[in-house]
């Protein structure tokens, strides 16, 4: 195998490798999310006027929860994070895929 097609192929293996640190999610599947103190579900279902992803999220079992509902066009993202944790929690949507992972918390 000539030097240059090893490249490619170790290029698309760690292309892979990152790849799979974002988790997918599936049309009504629910996936749980953590950020520390504060955890809860998301899941998304698809509509007309695009993906709406739904995320339920909670401090601790006895705090109260919060729904919130966002609808996602393709390129877009929402990102959830506490003033406790350092990364936030992404939520994004790559045509017909919406991706889940962690990423750094962007301050204020």
């Amino acid at each position: 195998m000539p030097i240059r097609s090893m490249f490619v192929a170790a290029a698309f293996a760690l292309a892979s490798l990152e790849a799979a640190h974002a988790d997918g999610l599936r049309p009504i599947d629910g996936m749980s999310i953590d950020l520390g103190e504060v955890s809860g579900v998301t899941y998304y279902t698809v509509g007309r006027d695009g993906f709406h992803v739904v995320t339920t999220l909670a401090q601790g079992m006895a705090g109260t929860p919060i729904r919130i509902v966002s609808v996602l066009a393709p390129g877009q993202r929402v990102a959830f994070s506490t003033p406790y944790q350092a990364d936030a929690l992404e939520i994004s949507r790559n045509g017909d895929s919406v991706l889940v992972r962690k990423v750094k918390s962007v301050s204020n």
